[in-house]
């Protein structure tokens, strides 16, 4: 069961750690996160070494009988603090936390010295890397050892499932939420761990066997430690999602006013102060647009102004009662107007005939408080805009393309 379980886990316990790593190269300083690293890379590293071939191989590059052991239950002591530490950086005071801290590792290293100190005195003549804690369930020492390891396992996973309930409650962030719940329930688990392993060492002293329990051991205690690693990756999820859909969102913002963008800079070349580079190029090597974005918007609306003599009132009103024919009403209708109007007037400037009373644009009282708010009604201009024809743009022999790629 064991070597069944213990590869999923590693593979899990690994992208978490790798994806950690990336983020600690931006954020170093972060002791959340660098607690939360550490906690996955000791977690896969407690996997690894108790898978039976590896745990063969740890053995003999040691020269010491079961070895992987203390090394695998060290690194699980380990992550146990740490994970503990991590609740303290999110829930207490910078120092505070910081003392926490300090406390769980000098603790966490107290209690592997004294398991090192108790595995020498051991007498591990066979190698057992599927039954270890049964096999050797009648050794004084041993019972000792793991009296030690699972009282301060189990105090550590009451002590997350306590608290993570407890701070879940009191969150308003749904994903830190739901994160600290699925930790409380995965440390829960576990504890069907560390009671099957306890009882063991209680049937080692009272005569009793618990073997057939121990399937059930492994289980609960690598679905539980699973279920913990998820949830508190969960909120680092849901910040890498929002981050995600903010970059699409950006690169389809960017790609939407591309042809409205492109004809009013054919129209004014001087309005590119950069020429842009090229959007799949930033796509492929995963480069966000948001200051490219910002300036095609800019841009855009600096070749409105520039349009601004070539607005023609009667091609306001009519395009208003067209479009309110349309069933378009209020922002809509704004934007549907303003793209006609831009359209009209890209024509004029081309024959070079401007208005001696221009209209102002549909959308000049359009309340748009905020930047988004005015990018998805650009957005919304461009759905509605159409170029006005090539042959229309080509009788300006003044008009030449700005060359600005898209």
């Amino acid at each position: 069961m064991k070597d069944i379980l213990h590869p999923l886990c590693l593979a899990i316990a690994s992208i978490g750690f790798l994806l950690l790593l990336r983020d600690l190269r931006k954020d170093r300083r972060n002791p959340a996160l660098v607690a939360l690293a550490f906690t996955y890379g000791f977690s896969a590293l407690s996997y690894v070494t108790s898978i039976t071939w590896v745990w063969v191989r740890i053995d003999g590059f040691f020269g010491i009988t079961n070895v992987a052991v203390p090394i695998a239950q060290g690194c699980v002591v380990l992550v146990l603090a740490l994970q503990a530490s991590v609740l303290a950086h999110w829930s207490r005071p910078v120092e505070a936390a910081r003392r926490r801290t300090r406390h769980l590792l000098i603790g966490a290293a107290l209690i592997i010295v004294a398991m090192a100190v108790l595995f020498t005195l051991l007498t591990p003549t066979a190698q057992r890397p599927t039954d270890f804690s049964l096999y050797y369930a009648h050794d004084p020492y041993f019972q000792a050892y793991l009296l030690l390891y699972m009282g301060a396992y189990s105090v550590a996973e009451v002590y997350l499932a306590w608290s993570c309930w407890k701070y879940a409650r009191s969150t308003s962030n749904r994903s830190i939420a739901t994160g600290l719940r699925l930790v409380a329930i995965g440390a829960t688990i576990t504890l069907g761990y560390s009671g099957i392993r306890i009882a063991g060492v209680f049937g080692g002293m009272l005569d009793f066997s618990v073997k057939g329990l121990d399937p059930y051991a492994w289980i609960c205690g690598d679905i539980g430690a699973t279920i913990t690693q998820i949830g508190y990756f969960l909120p680092t999820l849901a910040l890498r999602l929002a981050s995600l859909r903010t970059w699409t969102n950006t690169h389809l913002a960017y790609w939407r006013l591309r042809h409205l963008w492109a004809a009013l800079t054919q129209a004014n070349p001087g309005i590119t102060l950069l020429q842009p580079n090229r959007q799949h190029e930033a796509i492929l090597q995963g480069r966000s647009v948001n200051f490219p974005l910002l300036r095609r918007s800019t841009e855009i609306r600096h070749g409105q102004k520039l349009l601004r003599r070539y607005l023609d009132p009667a091609v306001l009103a009519e395009s208003k009662a067209r479009r309110e024919r349309e069933g378009l009403t209020v922002a809509e209708l704004a934007a549907a107007v303003t793209a006609d109007q831009i359209g009209a007037a890209l024509m004029r400037l081309y024959e070079d005939s401007p208005v001696d009373a221009p209209a102002d644009y549909a959308d000049s009282d359009l309340p748009l408080p905020a930047y988004d708010d005015e990018l998805h009604h650009l957005e919304r201009v461009a759905g509605f805009f159409t170029a006005p024809r090539a042959e229309a743009a080509a009788t300006d022999p003044a008009s030449t393309p700005s060359g600005a790629r898209t």
